[in-house]
């Protein structure tokens, strides 16, 4: 792959962290049904997953009547997220190891994420790979969800490299079809966690499939 520039994805790209959605629904359940078990339906489940942090909160709270407000969610959600964040994360495998081979290289990359900007640096410094990236962009910032092209527009343009050698790593189908709709390559990963896995692999550039890492890449 001729490379030039790279935009990655954080949760389930770079950092092993889709477990949190387990996480998440249990203590939903233990906080706002009195221990019983929650999950929403797998189609608002996989949208929850492009979504920032409250505007899950505003679905749980809006579409499942829990709470008393979106905020309140936030407070329960948010608190458990920064511990999972500080002293849980782990970086996925071959991950450091791509992202050395990568700066050897001299290529420039950032970081495109819908979780917010300070709970990723959270993240990447727990997992010690902070000091590859120049930026970390947020949905939370960009106001526009990977539904939209906002973000990868503006970490194509801090990248300051041509569209057809950047290219974007990422494991949800609807973040690799917005960023294939721009013209940009994409690796599609495999995560355990994460739904359309087929969708991915047909429309990414290049997939790193299960039991596969990154490493795959360097020849």
């Amino acid at each position: 792959m001729k490379i030039k520039g790279a935009i990655f994805d954080m949760d389930g790209t770079l950092v092993n962290s889709m477990i949190f959605w387990d996480v998440l629904w249990e203590l939903i359940g233990n906080a706002y049904r009195d221990g019983r078990p929650f999950r929403p339906e797998k189609e608002v489940e996989e949208q929850m997953r492009t979504m920032t942090t409250m505007e899950v909160c505003r679905v749980l709270h809006e579409k499942y009547g829990m709470g008393e407000s979106p905020e309140e969610i936030y407070g329960v959600y948010g608190d458990a997220l920064v511990d999972f964040y500080k002293n849980k994360v782990e970086p996925k495998a071959g991950v450091p190891e791509f992202l050395e081979y990568l700066s050897a290289q001299g290529v420039p990359m950032c970081v495109a994420s819908g979780t917010s900007s300070d709970l990723v640096e959270i993240a990447l410094e727990r997992c010690g790979i902070r000091k590859y990236f120049g930026r970390i962009f947020s949905c939370v910032d960009i106001g526009a969800g990977k539904d939209e092209p906002d973000i990868y527009l503006a970490a194509l343009e801090h990248l300051g490299t041509p569209k057809d050698e950047t290219w974007v790593f990422e494991d949800a189908y609807i973040a690799i079809h917005t960023a294939t709709g721009l013209g940009l390559h994409t690796v599609g990963i495999y995560d355990a966690q994460n739904f359309g896995q087929d969708k991915i692999e047909r429309e990414a550039t290049v997939y790193v499939g299960n039991g596969e890492t990154l490493m795959k890449l360097v020849k």
